[in-house]
């Protein structure tokens, strides 16, 4: 079944179930596939019975809004295994503009938090990655070290296709690699990826005040990151006895 055609409930149960050496999900006893029509196999257990949760979940119209490990998993299968290299090559676009590199002029205060939270992702990048990012203040592009962008790629090429996924929506919705393997690798837990992210934007909004737009908006980050993060977490979970769980993380 094509989840991306779902709109009204038509199943009652969703389980992950063996098959074949791997895991699917099925919606009363059917083989769930993705929106791009392909099998939704995968090789870790809890995976399957989280996004099978998800699906369990809905009630009489179906919300993909609110199955984020199903979509993380179907873009995983659809969209980053096809083109990996495409990929690796759009999140080190953001290295070049990383979010926490990019330091305000002014006011102090806002100079110190950021100094403050960002600072220490940057010197653990380079401890851990080598990658030793040049922060600068203002917004005027600044190309970053060839090492660094080099050694970056290093850092995402052996992840496999969810932990790409994952960590590739947590980059997208931060601005930042940094912030994202940062995350991906245990250094930091999915609450400090949302403060650090969304810094300048809560030190507006405690300033100026809230505005509901941006409110939204903030909150869509947080609720990205976080679905990115959870799929970390079950991927980093060590394997037990028929589940292929990835370990990995820092």
């Amino acid at each position: 079944m094509n989840a991306g055609q779902l709109r009204r409930r038509f199943y009652r149960q969703a389980a992950a179930a063996a098959d074949g050496g791997s895991f699917v999900v099925r919606l009363d006893g059917r083989p769930l596939r993705t929106p791009g029509g392909q099998p939704l196999r995968l090789a870790s257990l809890r995976i399957a019975q989280a996004v099978a949760a998800e699906w369990q979940a809905q009630d009489a119209t179906i919300m993909p809004a609110t199955m984020p490990l199903m979509q993380l998993v179907a873009t995983a299968i659809d969209r980053v295994a096809p083109q990996r290299a495409g990929v690796i090559d759009e999140l080190l676009r953001y290295a070049e503009t990383d979010l926490v590199c990019y330091w305000a002029e002014g006011p102090a205060d806002l100079v110190r938090l950021q100094h403050q939270c960002w600072q220490p992702l940057l010197d653990w990048l380079a401890r851990r990655w080598r990658a030793e990012l040049c922060p600068v203040c203002g917004v005027m592009p600044v190309a970053q070290p060839a090492a660094a962008i080099a050694a970056l790629r290093d850092a995402l090429t052996g992840r496999d296709d969810l932990a790409l996924t994952a960590l590739a929506s947590v980059v997208q919705a931060s601005g930042s690699l940094t912030i994202g393997l940062a995350l991906a690798d245990g250094h930091i837990d999915a609450e400090a990826a949302c403060a650090a992210a969304l810094l300048d934007e809560t030190y507006q909004a405690q300033r100026w005040g809230c505005d509901e737009r941006a409110e939204r908006r903030r909150t869509r980050i947080r609720d990205e990151i976080r679905a990115g993060w959870q799929l970390l977490d079950l991927l980093a979970v060590p394997a037990a006895d028929g589940d292929g769980g990835d370990a990995g993380r820092e």
